[in-house]
């Protein structure tokens, strides 16, 4: 298997999607940190994270990390500790009316997607937090309502991972806050939760919503939660 300092190299100078022709900056954003228990993904970096090589380094950081603090997360040791990479790689530039950023073709996602899945595998997280649609639907239904899941948790067994984004939900195990405490007092093996978290860029107005509000504070109620078992304690199996 590969290493993850030659991985990261090979991510660096991959040029695939710029030799298909679409209009990128090339040079991948992702971060990796000392302990890796957790793996954040979002949707493709932004220009500002494109040019300092930090994900979620302007405004949709603000309020991811935001949501993170109050799960016991401080941005600089989640920085320090755990793994942030996207669906994609590389900035995709502004979108056809200049409003915002484009969304990456699903041709891209489908280029990138061998590196996501070899980030996966490598880092082994205990804990993938799914942030925004593009990243949500790597493991849930396409036709999946964000309001049906953000202030929820899945908990996949080993038999459930079929491969690093390939899950058999017949043996998923979908928790609420309430459900987790008692769930995990039954002892679980060595598998992996995920909990989904809507997109924090200001330009969506899901979050602003008060019943939205309160399906997020239900989904940091879990990430803090999940935040003492699985990091804090750095426990390599759940008892």
């Amino acid at each position: 298997m590969d290493s993850l300092a030659d991985f990261h190299a090979e991510m660096r100078a991959c040029r695939r999607c710029l030799d298909a022709g679409f209009s990128i900056a090339p040079g991948a954003v992702f971060s990796s940190g000392a302990a890796r228990r957790v793996m954040l993904i979002g949707q493709a970096p932004g220009i500002t994270e494109a040019q300092v090589k930090r994900p979620f380094n302007a405004g949709s950081g603000r309020r991811l990390f935001q949501w993170l603090g109050e799960a016991g997360w401080d941005e600089d040791t989640f920085r320090a500790e755990q793994y942030m990479t996207a669906v994609t790689k590389c900035y995709p530039g502004k979108s056809a009316n200049g409003k915002g950023d484009r969304v990456p073709s699903k041709t891209e996602q489908a280029l990138c997607r061998p590196f996501l899945e070899r980030e996966i595998a490598l880092v082994s997280p205990r804990l993938l937090i799914l942030v925004g649609g593009l990243a949500i639907k790597l493991i849930y239904p396409a036709a999946t309502r964000l309001e049906a899941i953000i202030g929820t948790a899945v908990y996949f067994p080993p038999s459930a991972m079929i491969g690093a984004l390939q899950v058999d939900w017949a043996t998923a195990v979908t928790l609420t806050g309430a459900d987790l405490p008692s769930f995990l007092e039954m002892g679980v093996g060595d598998g992996r939760f995920v909990v989904p978290l809507p997109h924090p860029s200001g330009a969506s107005l899901w979050p602003n919503k008060p019943e939205n509000r309160q399906r997020i504070a239900q989904a940091v109620g879990i990430l803090s939660h999940l935040s003492v078992v699985i990091v804090q304690q750095n426990r390599t199996k759940i008892t």
